[in-house]
């Protein structure tokens, strides 16, 4: 919906990406876990690690993660799509919305202003790449004409990726996927 967005309304899209994500998230309880190969202290195999922050792999990390950023957002007085728990808006004086989709980090507003005031605010709390102008998300390319107001999605590279892993790559492509008499 928010690409939609995006191409019907003309907005900036930009994209940024949280380096170590789940690290941000803050552990409720304690969690204990078996020392890391290759980490391992001679003398002390039986000996366990007690966890300080949320690591990948662990159930809790996605979850204590939204947590967090969910209360900087609202902080910083945006507000939480009731249809989309992923999307943040925050209207700006001039009657305008920003817009962040959580999952990919997508950024989209009218103009480049409010766009990078919320990478200013976000690169002061979390670690961060900015990705500037959006070309991909969830493995698909993004190409886009202003112009027209269009926005292409393309997962030629996905399909060709899974293509490859099945074996398939080289097969003879049809335009149906049964005869033309069923």
């Amino acid at each position: 919906m928010l690409l939609a967005m995006v191409a019907l309304l003309d907005l900036e899209l930009e994209q940024l990406d949280v380096k170590s994500t789940f690290l941000h998230g803050k552990l409720k309880e304690k969690i204990f876990m078996h020392q890391p190969e290759g980490f391992i202290i001679e003398g002390k195999e039986d000996h366990m690690c007690s966890l300080k922050k949320s690591i990948y792999g662990l159930k809790q990390s996605s979850k204590q993660w939204y947590l967090r950023f969910d209360t900087f957002m609202i902080d910083h007085d945006y507000s939480r799509s009731k249809y989309d728990s992923c999307v943040y808006h925050q209207k700006l004086n001039d009657g305008s919305f920003v817009y962040l989709y959580v999952n990919d980090m997508l950024i989209a507003a009218k103009n480049m202003f409010g766009v990078d005031k919320l990478k200013v605010q976000l690169k002061q709390e979390f670690e961060m790449k900015d990705l500037r102008a959006t070309k991909k998300i969830l493995g698909m390319k993004i190409h886009r004409n202003r112009q027209e107001g269009k926005l292409f999605l393309s997962q030629k590279k996905y399909i060709e990726k899974v293509l490859e892993r099945i074996g398939m790559l080289d097969a003879k492509p049809v335009k149906t996927l049964h005869s033309a008499h069923f």
